[in-house]
């Protein structure tokens, strides 16, 4: 591959990054992916602080031997599952139209 073709892969990476489709898929995804992101740490975080902090409230028991802090340990894989289908179906619906039109478009090389 010569200097001349990744200077114009470039240039068409930069072209394709500028585009409106391109620009408009990019503030989907990042419309939903950091609102999630930031309120995940955030319950994270408090369950880090919770088991640090607030013994007595984890040790409280819920049922049996079942305990506050083991309920929210478990929830914290429960939304890890959540969140990940909540973003399939996202990207379903609001970001793989717009990136098929976009691939497509760019392979029939429009300009």
């Amino acid at each position: 591959m010569s200097a001349e073709q990744d200077l114009n892969d470039d240039t068409e990476w930069e072209r394709i990054q500028a585009s409106p489709e391109f620009v408009e898929l990019r503030r989907r995804l990042r419309s939903f992916v950091f609102p999630v992101s930031a309120l995940f740490l955030l319950w994270y975080l408090l369950y880090v602080l919770l088991a640090d902090y607030a013994h007595e409230f984890m040790a409280t028991k819920v049922v049996g031997n079942i305990t506050v802090g083991l309920v929210l340990g478990l929830l914290q894989f429960v939304s890890t599952f959540l969140i990940t289908w909540l973003y399939v179906r996202y990207a379903n619906r609001k970001l793989d139209p717009v990136a098929d039109e976009l691939r497509a478009k760019i392979e029939r090389g429009e300009r």
